[in-house]
């Protein structure tokens, strides 16, 4: 069986992400692929093409949905508290409804049957699944959740402390206080289940990301951000797509001017992509907003979906005990900067700020009986040196 690939497409704000998504899914259908395009967007939901099935994403359905199994899941309590069950109709989403909404739908998308809570689930219809994300910040954001989600769990409700659900009745009693309640706990097992689910197809060697920027609008900057975000979050970069570029060499002084702004941008863009060994997509403006399979087409198919994705950098641990007396642990941070880089060492965890974002890092095993010495950030690395802790290193 083969592997469903997934392309998470996102950029600049007001770069044409949705439509770069659709152009993407619709060459990918018209070359054979069995291909899904997921999008929040209204007009990009509209978009038709031969092979291409849409997944329109509604916030507010999603919202409503996951609300309702909610409430009937917690029945026994909202009637022991005297609470009245809300109505469909009074529910309304919630601020974040939308990344939750969209993170739901991506990992449906990946399995055919995916119905219980045993996460049991069948082969997936699609080849290809693509998804128009958010703008880059809030899509970091978006995808970097279902890992935070998970580790607030695992500290509200630890696993091992579950070994004594049994005693939980016993112990009220004695204690004369209620204890936590069963479905307090069943609850959140679920939810693990099903943001671990979703952690997978992120996670998933399959599973890339496009950046699509606007040369005319400061693209070295959206750039720089999607670099650092991407690489801190462990996710592998596609390509990079230059949308809307005007023709070179108009005899219109005012074009000529706009499209020498661009190529002057655009030029900066591929000296980053070629430190980075990504490719760097340029797709025409046509001079109206693309909508129909023939303007789809005519963006000249755009290249993303074919292949094997890059693989992110590994993060490595350099052991440089013989020769410097410390170990070495290599995070990649391209386009980082020392201004808006931060680390602090938290037990068995390097909490790391860069580029505006937060990672919750687990230490190595071996690292974790070292205490951190320094840290220097040289070639779009973050270099943490760790030297052995004398009371816990063996001798």
């Amino acid at each position: 069986m083969t592997a469903v690939r997934t392309l998470l497409v996102t950029g600049a704000s007001g770069a044409g992400r949705s439509t770069v998504a659709a152009a993407v899914a619709a060459a990918a259908a018209g070359g054979g692929s069995r291909t899904l395009l997921l999008t929040a967007d209204r007009a990009a939901a509209e978009v038709t093409a031969p092979g291409l099935t849409v997944g329109p994403v509604d916030p507010a359905a999603a919202f409503r949905e996951g609300a309702l199994d909610a409430q009937s899941r917690t029945g026994a309590l909202l009637a022991l508290l005297g609470a009245a069950p809300l109505d469909p109709e009074e529910l309304t989403e919630l601020p974040g409804a939308d990344p939750l909404a969209l993170l739901r739908a991506l990992r449906q998308a990946r399995v055919l049957s995916d119905q219980d809570d045993t996460g049991a689930a069948g082969p997936s219809p699609w080849d290809l699944v693509v998804v128009d994300l958010p703008a880059v910040r809030d899509a970091l954001r978006m995808l970097a959740l279902p890992e935070q989600l998970r580790r607030y769990l695992w500290r509200l409700l630890p696993p091992d402390r579950q070994a004594a659900r049994a005693l939980r009745p016993v112990l009220a009693q004695l204690a004369g206080v209620p204890m936590p309640a069963e479905w307090a706990y069943d609850a959140a097992a679920r939810a693990d289940r099903e943001l671990a689910a979703v952690q997978a197809v992120i996670e998933d060697p399959g599973t890339a990301v496009a950046v699509v920027l606007d040369p005319g609008a400061r693209p070295q900057e959206a750039l720089r951000t999607a670099r650092t975000g991407l690489a801190l979050y462990g996710h592998r970069l596609a390509a990079v797509v230059a949308n809307r570029l005007l023709p070179t060499g108009s005899a219109d002084a005012f074009l000529a001017g706009l499209s020498g702004q661009q190529q002057s941008e655009l030029k900066a863009v591929a000296e980053s992509c070629a430190a980075d060994g990504v490719p760097l997509v340029e797709l025409p403006h046509l001079g109206r907003e693309p909508r129909t399979p023939a303007d789809l087409a005519e963006l000249g198919g755009v290249p993303l979906s074919g292949g094997p994705a890059r693989a992110a950098e590994p993060w490595e641990v350099e052991d440089l005990l013989d020769t410097e007396g410390h170990f070495l642990w290599v995070l990649p941070l391209p386009g980082a900067d020392r201004e808006g880089l931060d680390l602090v060492r938290r037990g068995d965890e390097l909490v790391v700020d860069a580029g505006g974002f937060r990672r919750i890092l687990p230490l190595p095993s071996a690292l974790r009986r070292c205490t951190v010495q320094g840290a220097a950030l040289r070639d779009g690395a973050l270099r943490v040196r760790f030297v052995p802790d004398p009371t816990v290193w063996p001798s």
